[in-house]
């Protein structure tokens, strides 16, 4: 297929040599498959800011830092600059996260390189050789559901060991990849991570680690029913705060708030009620 412009100055720059064709339109980007030498990947062409549906909340930019510090003051500031300086910043985050968490030995995409706002990354594949399949596209048996929920389960965790939520984790940026051996067991891969926030240093993080929790424990749940009693996400907090969780904590989907936790669902509830009441602050002041 004819190459996108912005596809096009890849090849020019040798980075790739054809565009195959589109693979998905989404709410923040466009990825089409490509073909470097002998690899088949993927190519992720952001949107610009005015053309996606998803918007930089303030809850994932939440204390984003850019080593600039002319580009920290234009992005406080608004200016025309700032607006460009947090665009590449927002587009910037994906990449950061996906070598970070590969890094750390978490299953996603592995990047190759990034350049004017197009991400070239591994192109995760099926059985076929085909682009893998989201979780959203598959059914599966009670036993399979358990398994992925516990593989997940477990890739949350080494992402929060990692410093990183993913904060927007559900069945449709999961894909289901073919492990390569004849008779191996699909494994999940985690994909869209532009709203990566740090776990850290982001004052919605727990809220959000609890909801990616939540919404793998409602997916699978349809298939396994017993996966819906489950409490990993404020067990996995509680010991995250505690300075007691690593890769090999033992989990076991219980939670017993004591009273030297913090009630994470008060929290939250307080969380949302202040989120409320400035919202409408706001649409008051705007009439």
């Amino acid at each position: 297929m004819k190459a996108p412009p912005r596809l096009q100055a890849l090849i020019e720059e040798g980075l790739i040599d054809s565009v195959v064709r589109q693979l998905m339109s989404g709410k923040e980007a466009m990825v089409f498959v490509v073909r470097c030498g002998d690899e088949t990947r993927c190519a992720k062409i952001y949107k610009e800011a005015n053309n996606r549906s998803f918007r930089q909340a303030v809850d994932y930019t939440e204390n984003r830092k850019v080593k600039n510090s002319r580009q920290a003051r234009a992005m406080a500031k608004g200016t025309k600059f700032g607006r460009e300086a947090q665009e590449a910043a927002w587009q910037s985050a994906e990449v950061d996260a996906l070598y970070r968490l590969a890094a750390a030995g978490v299953r996603v995409p592995q990047p190759y390189n990034f350049c004017d706002g197009v991400l070239l990354m591994e192109l995760v594949t099926d059985a076929h050789g085909d682009a893998a399949p989201r979780l959203n596209d598959v059914r599966f048996t009670p036993e399979q559901a358990r398994q992925h929920h516990a593989t997940l389960v477990a890739e949350v965790v080494r992402m929060l060991c990692a410093g990183v939520v993913h904060g927007d984790l559900s069945e449709f940026n999961i894909l289901l990849a073919h492990s390569g051996v004849a008779d191996g067991v699909d494994f999940p891969v985690i994909i869209d991570l532009p709203q990566a926030v740090d776990a850290a240093g982001n004052n919605h993080a727990p809220r959000m680690l609890l909801r990616d929790v939540a919404n793998l424990r409602d997916f699978f749940g349809q298939f396994a029913p017993e996966l819906r009693a489950t409490q990993y996400g404020p067990e996995i907090w509680s010991l995250y705060q505690s300075g007691l969780l690593s890769n090999d904590t033992p989990l076991t989907g219980r939670y017993k708030p004591t009273h030297a936790d913090v009630d994470l669902a008060s929290v939250m509830r307080e969380i949302d009620d202040a989120r409320d009441e400035d919202a409408a602050r706001r649409l008051r002041m705007a009439q």
